[in-house]
């Protein structure tokens, strides 16, 4: 059985799940530190807008889970800081890193939708590495099944969700890179493109798991995953076409 703790020092565990998301981290603002100096951004505004929005998206992460699965917190509140016990939703993260990233960058004066489309690449090659640690967390995990690639997980033979999350995140990082180095006419394409593509992956991805947040009887995941992929495809269409028309 897979051991989460990848070292211990003193009293202090060193936890798999810590260390893939700290390297996350500084891959994806790395990335963006590059985009932006070739973009001719000033890249330390990569490293403040890092220092802001990460911790709050942290925040949100916690959050959000802790919302949906108030029943439980409200009769146990002192597991709602209890993050190493699991229970961190990238929807969350999402939605408090981007109103954070949005308010910074507009008190510096800077372009949001550049900004985002510098950033997008680097969150979604952060979900790609992070959602490993749900390997080592042994979590986030699928339905039995006897496909060849199933994982041994929690006395069964199951589908390794996040791992097919990670390639999906893997292959919409490559697009985006692609996509961002042709010729674009209107910023923010490429964080819409990775909204809408993560939300395809997730939607598919999320009907398989065993552990989803709830909406009543539907996955809460795949609801937010709709209302993103009509949303962004609609603001890129819109998008488009008016810069079509100011032409």
């Amino acid at each position: 059985m897979l051991d989460p703790i990848a070292f211990e020092v003193g009293p202090l565990a060193i936890r798999w799940y810590g260390i893939l998301m700290s390297t996350a981290l500084a891959l994806g603002t790395y990335l963006a530190y590059r985009e932006a100096d070739r973009q001719n951004i000033d890249p330390e505004q990569i490293l403040n807008l890092v220092i802001i929005a990460a911790p709050l998206a942290f925040i949100g992460a916690r959050a959000y889970y802790v919302i949906f699965q108030w029943p439980y917190y409200s009769q146990h509140p002192s597991e709602i800081p209890a993050i190493w016990h699991g229970g961190l939703a990238i929807h969350g993260a999402l939605i408090m890193g981007v109103l954070a990233g949005y308010l910074f960058v507009r008190r510096q004066g800077l372009n949001f939708w550049q900004m985002a489309d510098i950033v997008a690449p680097s969150i979604i090659l952060g979900q790609a590495i992070g959602r490993w640690g749900n390997f080592f967390n042994q979590e986030a995990y699928g339905y039995p099944t006897d496909l060849p690639w199933a994982m041994y997980i929690d006395g069964a033979y199951r589908h390794p969700t996040f791992l097919y999350e990670s390639l999906w995140d893997l292959g919409v990082f490559l697009v985006l890179l692609w996509y961002r180095r042709r010729k674009k006419e209107v910023h923010g394409e490429v964080f819409l493109l990775y909204a809408a593509l993560y939300s395809l992956g997730r939607f598919v991805v999320e009907g398989l798991r065993t552990d989803s947040l709830m909406l009543g009887n539907l996955r809460a995941a795949q609801v937010i995953s709709v209302v993103i992929i009509a949303a962004t495809m609609g603001m890129f269409y819109y998008r488009r076409k008016k810069l079509l028309q100011d032409k």
